[in-house]
This record gives C-alpha cells, structure tokens and sequence, in this order.
C-alpha cells in the first residue's frame, strides 16, 4: 500500500500595510485549491448586518441562511437574526455554491443543512443546524436534490 504525506505551507501576515490578497501556488488544480478559491470568494462580498443590540459584517460561511420576511431580508446566524441591507436576487448573484434558492423568500447554505423531514404528502421541510425549519418549494426541489446529489 502506498501513501503520500503531503506537507502544506502557509503563510499570514497581519497588518495594515498592505491589501488583502491571497495567492495559491501548487502544482496541479486539487479540491483543495478550489476549496480555498470558494472560501476568499465568499469573503469578496461584504455583508453587513444590524439587530436591536450590534452591527456586524456577516460572514457567509456563518449563515445557515437568508429568509425574507416583510420585505426585509435577515441572515440567520446560530440563534442570532440580522438584518441585511441586499435583497435576495442580489445574495443568490453574489454568494458561492455553497448557497441554494430553496423557495421564493429563503436563500439555504448547503454546508449548514442538518437533515430534512418529508410529509405525506411530498413536502420536504429543511430542518438547519441552528434549528430554523422551512420547506423546500416544488420549483426548486430538483435544482436542490441535483445540488446534493439526491
């Protein structure tokens, strides 16, 4: 049997004097690689979120998922509930592949999706790691089951 240990070497510098910037040099394109280039992808897009008592800048990766309700849209972070100034179209277009329109007012974060729950009569509800439920709509429950490889 045969493996290889591979040895990674990473680099971080703090400080105020340069731009953000993140360069990957490896031999060959590997899950990782494009792990990584998803991961500084979802980090391009700022998102800002306000409730009654802070404001914070909202990272994707931490969003179970963005519910709109009342024409507002909220990101749903553990059991923390934050308003965002965007609009659903514009998450849907900016966030990575991570992030999948499950109905009209939900946008879901796949790697947040705890387990699903089916009716009787066909409904397939989202149950997310945060607790929050909500149910998948028929017009996207293929694209959703293609994402996931159902």
């Amino acid at each position: 049997m045969y493996f290889e240990v591979v040895i990674l070497k990473c680099t971080t510098i703090i400080g105020d004097e340069h731009e953000e910037e993140v360069y990957i040099y490896s031999k060959e394109r590997s899950s990782l690689v494009i792990e990584i280039e998803r991961l500084v992808e979802s980090n391009n897009h700022t998102i800002r979120g306000v409730n009654d008592e802070e404001r914070i800048i909202v990272n994707p990766l931490d969003v179970c998922c963005f519910v709109s309700d009342n024409n507002k849209v909220f990101a749903l972070i553990d059991d923390n509930k934050y308003q965002v100034k965007d609009k659903l179209y514009q998450l849907v277009e900016s966030l990575n592949d991570n992030f999948i329109k499950i109905n009209q007012s939900c946008i879901a974060n796949i790697k947040k999706m705890d387990r699903f729950k089916t009716s009787i009569g066909g409904a397939v509800l989202v149950v997310f790691e945060n607790g929050y439920e909500d149910y998948i709509s028929r017009r996207e429950l293929k694209k959703v089951k293609e994402r996931l490889g159902l």
